[in-house]
């Protein structure tokens, strides 16, 4: 326990606190309960908001900002969503729990209200200020003095009713007495069992005596309540008997809805009758029966509104309610081809698992991981999935989730716990069977509070699934029928075990022509659409959109080509309205004018053959780019300089294809000596981009062999392997990814390790069609490629005069 000492803490006035008009504070959202001055509450906090807010409370002087949200079951509240009268209190106990979580004992210091919220993540850092009660006149305070006397008398009455209902004994009343009217009413108020806005209109209220008023309003109702029940309470004792202890509580709320003249249906009654309206698993049934056994003894309390929300949580979920299935693979695959351009193998796996339904009764679930760069489309086809198969569709964002709790929920000894966002999705699309889109699950995260992706792995093994529990359900629920689709733009960070519980289904990135046809298709009638035009109004051609594809966009989707054509359509728009003209045709000058120009960002290989500079290709979680390896060789003492933030494997293979040089010196026509009287400063340019591999081996090397030889190479040629010490080059990945790249920069010539050969099918036509792609498997072959000479030929010619990759040549090359 953590003890944060305040002196004088109990007196709200104490000279500790500075109370400055407007103060900028942390500000934590309350849940079914308000914070009055001159009172002290515990609680625990579990959401990741309030806790960090606490934190920041506690870093700074303990002070913090409490106000009461106006629907207790949000999870993340807006400013719209919480009271703007609260109270700034001061936590001067605090326990933190293991989990990262706490319990809380604060001491309500004085009433403020929310003038605006400063920032909103990772909590609310709000500037409040002050509200001072009004100064009881003195023509008034006979009244205030006999209306305090009045409220501690019906108050003595409210409590001995509470003694007597819930079997405690209640503390004398002396106490009472001796306080000021302001601080008697919020005593009573804090203990008085009222409904939130009740509580919170006590608060709001300036005037000290209306304030009191309406508590002895509150008290005398909430009397005239108790009074009913006690009377109830002995007529129905007289009729009891072993069958009917279990209605008893209903019976009394029954009698009380009589005597106040409501006929409406109960809570209690209302959870019977919907537990009884749908077929539940037995264990469920058995679990909320008790639950509702134990919310009819506890009414009123706080936390019997903890269970009432546990009670209706269960009751919404679809136990046993399931999606009709479409299972006629004609549809499904219309539907597929409707939405989407392309994606072959990802539409036959779907239709695969459609044909092997309707083969078997009840078969596991795939679970399917679509992994490709940003913008190709991973999402969408996992709606146009959904409809394919006639199931429900919803989608979990995972990208930055950090809490365990995120995924199994909140356990609901917590204030404010809430499911898992599973449960959550199950309970919000009301069937058992949806297709549900794990977004971005390469970006889950882990700290103190645990592991989200371990959490993910009983969700996601078809074994363990059918049992699944939620922290906050304690209960088994079924995800066996639930189609779980991940999406991911890099496989290397999500943990192999979770990896392999799926199947991985790779969508790669479009071709210039791909592009094309998906932006004829869907792009543009959806931005016309979403603009009020027609194709009729606003003309772009086929030359136009091929110039807004391969002069404005550089990517491996189509989402800044989607962008553009927005702003095209935007400044149509424009124009249309300012010219009041009613049709307007895009031609290469008011495209000009449109996006401005050319902002191609593509790495664009350079027009002429360098000494000391190859084309490598690389592979990102953002597709294929091109990459320049550049070499200089300067006088020195034989030291390597890598610069451009490589990494371990790419430096290793800097130093591989160095040692290979090394041993071939004489037959590539170099000094064998070059690593003693000279330093190798190898370059890859973009520096604040890290950058790793192994297949950058060959390029490396090249440039190496070009920068000691003074042989250009060519620069239409690019390549990508990995070299060994022998030479050899060996297979690499990421290869549609990096031939595409290679298109768009210009490049004619693409080196391909050997044993790459068998991929040559799976690459896009237009690779096919337009780059010469060749295969080597020694470095030898790359040499003969690459370079723009032969480098006997060189050899041959060269003299030490015209040798210029040297600063300062001290010897020349021989045959």
């Amino acid at each position: 326990m953590n003890d944060n000492r305040l002196d004088n803490v109990h007196n709200a006035n104490s000279n500790y606190i500075n109370k400055s008009d407007n103060s900028v504070l942390p500000l934590m959202s309350l849940r079914g309960l308000v914070v009055y001055p001159n009172t002290e509450v515990t609680f625990d906090v579990g959401r990741r908001a309030s806790i960090a807010a606490v934190n920041e409370a506690i870093r700074r002087d303990s002070l913090i900002f409490l106000a009461t949200q106006r629907d207790g079951a949000l999870e993340e509240p807006t400013e719209n969503d919480i009271y703007t009268v609260g109270t700034v209190c001061m936590i001067y106990q605090n326990y933190k729990y293991d989990d990262g979580k706490y319990k809380v004992v604060l001491k309500g210091l004085y009433k403020a209200r929310l003038k605006k919220i400063v920032t909103e993540t990772p909590f609310y850092l709000a500037e409040v200020e002050v509200l001072e009660d009004e100064i009881v006149p003195i023509s008034r305070r006979d009244y205030a003095e006999a209306l305090k006397k009045h409220a501690i008398q019906i108050f003595r009455e409210y409590r001995q009713y509470v003694e007597k209902t819930h079997s405690f004994v209640v503390s004398g009343f002396s106490f009472y007495e001796d306080l000021d009217i302001s601080r008697l009413t919020y005593e009573m108020a804090n203990q008085l069992s009222v409904e939130v806005n009740k509580k919170q209109a006590i608060l709001e209220e300036s005037n000290v005596i209306k304030r009191l008023e309406l508590l002895v309003s509150y008290i005398g109702h909430e009397n005239e309540i108790m009074s009913l029940m006690m009377q109830i309470g002995s007529k129905v004792n007289q009729k009891l008997n072993k069958l009917q202890k279990d209605m008893f509580l209903r019976e009394q709320i029954k009698a009380i809805k009589s005597e106040l003249g409501e006929d409406d249906e109960s809570e209690i009654d209302l959870y019977e009758r919907r537990l009884q309206e749908k077929k539940y698993p037995k264990e469920v049934v058995e679990k909320l029966r008790k639950e509702i056994q134990r919310v009819s003894r506890m009414a009123g309390s706080l936390e019997s509104q903890m269970i009432k929300t546990y009670i209706e949580t269960v009751l919404d979920l679809p136990w046993m309610s399931y999606s009709r299935e479409n299972k006629d693979l004609a549809k499904a695959a219309e539907i597929l081809d409707r939405d989407h351009y392309g994606m072959q193998k990802v539409k036959d796996r779907i239709l695969e698992f459609l044909a092997v339904r309707l083969t078997k009764k009840s078969p596991s679930e795939p679970i399917l991981c679509l992994y490709g760069p940003p913008g190709v489309g991973k999402t969408s086809i996992a709606r146009s999935i959904a409809e394919a198969l006639g199931k429900k569709y919803v989608r979990i964002a995972l990208g930055g989730v950090r809490d365990e709790a995120d995924i199994r929920g909140h356990r609901r000894t917590y204030v404010g716990a809430l499911p898992g966002r599973i449960i959550a999705a199950i309970k919000q699309v009301g069937k058992s069977n949806p297709v549900m889109l794990l977004d971005e699950i390469d970006k889950v995260g882990a700290d103190h509070r645990g592991d989200p992706s371990s959490a993910l792995l009983e969700a996601l093994d078809g074994e363990q699934n059918s049992t699944f529990r939620d922290h906050y359900l304690e209960l088994p629920y079924d995800l066996s029928r639930v189609l779980f689709i991940a999406t991911a733009n890099n496989l290397d960070t999500i943990p192999p075990a979770l990896l392999d519980r799926m199947e991985i289904i790779e969508v790669p990135s479009y071709t210039e022509d791909e592009k094309f046809e998906i932006a004829r298709r869907h792009l543009i009638p959806k931005q016309l659409a979403e603009h009020g035009l027609t194709s009729k109004k606003v003309y772009i051609s086929d030359e136009i959109l091929r110039s807004i594809i391969t002069e404005y966009t550089a990517e491996s989707g189509v989402r800044e080509l989607e962008r553009n054509i927005a702003a095209v359509l935007r400044k149509s728009v424009k124009i249309m309205t300012e010219d009041k003209t009613r049709k307007i045709t895009i031609d290469e000058k008011l495209l000009v004018e449109m996006l401005g120009a050319s902002s191609r960002k593509r790495d664009k290989i350079s027009d002429k053959d360098e000494v000391g500079i190859a084309n490598g290709l690389a592979w990102t979680a953002f597709g294929g780019v091109t990459m320049a390896v550049e070499v200089n060789i300067l006088p020195g003492s034989g030291n390597i300089e890598l610069t451009g933030r490589l990494g371990d494997v790419m430096k290793e293979s800097a130093r591989i294809a160095i040692s290979y040089i090394r041993s071939r010196a004489d037959k590539l026509g170099i000094d064998k000596d070059f690593y003693k009287n000279n330093d190798v400063h190898i370059h890859v340019p973009e520096g604040a981009t890290p950058k790793d591999g192994p297949s950058a081996g060959i390029t490396m090397a090249t440039a190496i062999i070009s920068a000691l030889t003074g042989i250009p190479v060519k620069s239409t040629v690019a390549m990508t392997g990995e070299i060994t010490l022998r030479g050899k080059v060996l297979p690499i990945g990421g290869l549609r990814e990096k031939t595409l790249a290679a298109l768009r920069s210009g490049v004619k010539t693409v080196i391909i390790p050997d044993k790459n050969r068998n991929m040559e099918p799976e690459l896009p036509e237009a690779v096919r069609n337009e780059l010469e792609i060749v295969y080597v498997s020694h470095m030898d072959e790359v040499l003969d490629v690459a370079l723009s000479s032969s480098i006997r030929e060189k050899v041959r010619k060269i003299t030490v005069d015209s040798y210029n990759t040297f600063s300062d040549a001290k010897y020349a090359i021989q045959n």
